[in-house]
């Protein structure tokens, strides 16, 4: 019996019909860029985060792009962010023309450690970007703190925590911007790019409407020099009809969340996720830890069970950032964590008997 990392056929065989009927709704009336169903998400996607506004893009990168470009950071200034994340994070900092400063992670949630922040806070620092890594939130409170101290704005790299709350406020709600991702793999993910970002300002919503589309308010009349980011409005069809499911969804992945913690929590050379009080964790991933990692990944590759490397080199360690000037050691807890964690299956369709089989075949692992 294999056991993929994630099953979408088995999703999608779910609500077949109803992705068919929403794809055909398109297809028959030719609106595909920027039709009403882009608006319609949109506004269901805001009612489910409770947020002011939401604007369909065309990636999660492009989240943080237009977000970082809405505020105008640029060339010669710091954005302060963490090293253990999707390339993206990082990435837009560098593609407006700004400088990323690492800082290292709580080695429990995996998330920015608040209490490191301050020391990396120059003159150039114009916001913070913590990512809700692995479905998770930051330390918004600290964080949110510290921006409003030295007049930072904080985006909010939402990209694998739709769903999520910190002290019952939603993931993408708390800072200046929230963005998400809709890629495949994620919790809630279209038939391709998509993204999705999110703010309580009229004015952020207004202008980042704006850049998605080169910079109009009006065709060929352009306030700005924008960018092509507009979220497919075959997607948004796609999304509207999974965003009825989302919840159902997610808590399918607390379900097998338990069910592993139980499993493993005698297991003293298994990890299991670190789950703060005053958060909900959405499990976009389900991340085990051991020093032993590798040879569990080896027995599961071997056994045909899915798993995979969230994320194997840090950031800061990456050849493309070798100017930045960091070397090995520097953030100590990002670089133990990308040699000791492993993603196990997780998904909402995942089996009983396919559960049972990624438990057995670890823990035998370890016994090898």
């Amino acid at each position: 019996m294999k056991v993929p990392l994630l099953d979408l056929n088995a999703q999608y065989q779910s609500i077949s019909k109803e992705i068919k009927a929403a794809i055909d709704e398109v297809v028959t009336s030719q609106r595909f860029i920027m039709g009403p169903q882009v608006g319609e998400l949109e506004k269901r996607f805001a009612d489910y985060i409770n947020s002011k506004y939401a604007v369909g893009v065309a990636s999660g990168t492009d989240a943080l792009l237009l977000s970082l470009m809405a505020l105008g950071v640029g060339h010669g200034d710091e954005v302060i962010t963490t090293p253990y994340t999707f390339f993206a994070t990082a990435g837009s900092i560098s593609r407006v023309g700004a400088k990323p400063v690492f800082v290292d992670i709580d080695p429990n949630t995996y998330n920015i450690d608040p209490a490191l922040i301050e020391a990396k806070i120059s003159s150039n620092t114009k916001a913070i970007i913590p990512v809700h890594l692995y479905g998770q939130c930051a330390s918004m409170d600290s964080i949110l703190g510290i921006a409003s101290k030295h007049n930072l704005a904080v985006i909010e790299d939402a990209c694998q925590s739709v769903g999520a709350t910190y002290n019952g406020r939603p993931a993408g709600t708390m800072g200046d911007f929230g963005c998400f991702s809709f890629f495949p793999s994620k919790n809630l993910g279209c038939f391709g790019d998509g993204g999705m970002l999110t703010t309580n300002d009229e004015q952020y919503a207004e202008k980042t409407s704006k850049l998605r589309v080169h910079g109009c308010s009006q065709k060929y009349f352009h306030d700005m020099i924008g960018a092509n980011s507009r979220l497919d409005n075959l997607q948004a069809a796609i999304l509207i009809v999974k965003l009825k499911y989302l919840e159902d969804w997610t808590n399918a992945r607390r379900s097998h969340a338990k069910k592993y913690n139980e499993a493993f929590s005698s297991i003293s050379e298994i990890i299991t996720p670190v789950v703060t009080d005053n958060t909900n964790h959405v499990y976009n991933q389900y991340m085990i830890r051991s020093n032993k990692r590798d040879a569990i990944m080896d027995s599961l590759k071997k056994n045909d069970v899915g798993c995979a490397l969230y994320y194997p080199l840090p950031l800061h360690l990456q050849e493309c950032y070798k100017f930045l000037g960091y070397k090995e050691g520097d953030l100590p807890e990002s670089e133990a964590a990308a040699k000791e964690t492993l993603s196990i299956p997780v998904y909402p369709e995942l089996t009983e008997e396919q559960q049972n089989k990624v438990i057995d075949v670890a823990i035998n692992a370890l016994k090898q």
